[in-house]
């Protein structure tokens, strides 16, 4: 399984500046499209090491986090131990064993680059949605620098971006334009700024001139009719 290859070395990422960066910006953007209630009970789909589960489970929820990857569910249980509102399951997004209208929420951070039928994922998580409860989807921009960058990694052998199917923006959206509520993009610098570039006035500057590297779509499953 290509994910148990990088899981030891996967965080080494949010140690640099630059990953630390995008993932500061990374996580506002999600927050201000989702907004956590404390005691929801939310998905974390394809969870990886548990990064974004903590984020939610820090803002009072009660988080499953779900993945495909044994490796990166033992990381993620270590670094969430002392989260009692937290638990892990090892799942494939393709089939989830829940039943219908079961989470309050449902986020999915980074994980649908690596979805090769988003419409068929996207339609199971709607499923396991209660009515009224929202789905929020963060993944790479095709189009972007970033996007761009990782298409040319996609080249090597020894890449995981060579499993990838990137969206773009339009795509993204695609997904449900029904039941959109809506959408934002982030990490606009380019993955070559040089380190004392990367900061928020240099992000601010260059959103004018280009498009972000992250983005994020948030929707609404309809309520029943009474």
């Amino acid at each position: 399984m290509f994910f148990d290859e990088i899981a030891s070395g996967y965080d080494s990422w949010y140690d640099t500046p630059l990953g630390r960066f995008a993932d500061r910006v990374e996580t506002a953007l999600a927050f201000d499209l989702y907004k956590v209630r404390r005691g929801d009970l939310v998905l974390d789909a394809g969870c990886g090491t548990g990064n974004f589960t903590l984020k939610l489970a820090q803002k009072g929820a009660r988080v499953v986090g779900i993945d495909i990857s044994p490796k990166m569910l033992a990381l993620a249980r270590i670094k969430a131990a002392r989260e009692k509102q937290v638990t892990f399951h090892q799942m494939d997004l393709y089939h989830l064993d829940f039943p219908p209208c079961h989470f309050d929420g449902i986020v999915s951070m980074a994980a649908f680059e690596f979805i090769h039928e988003p419409q068929k994922v996207f339609h199971q998580l709607m499923a396991i949605l209660k009515p009224g409860g929202q789905l929020l989807i963060g993944t790479i921009n095709r189009d972007s620098a970033w996007g761009k960058r990782y298409l040319q990694q996609a080249k090597r052998p020894d890449s995981i971006f060579r499993h990838a199917r990137f969206m773009n923006l339009k795509e993204l959206r695609d997904l449900d334009r029904q039941n959109l509520e809506k959408s934002g993009e982030c990490l606009f610098i380019k993955p070559d700024t040089p380190e004392g570039k990367i900061n928020m006035k240099e992000e601010e500057g260059a959103r004018v001139a280009g498009q972000g590297g992250f983005m994020a779509a948030l929707w609404r499953k309809p309520r029943i009719a009474p």
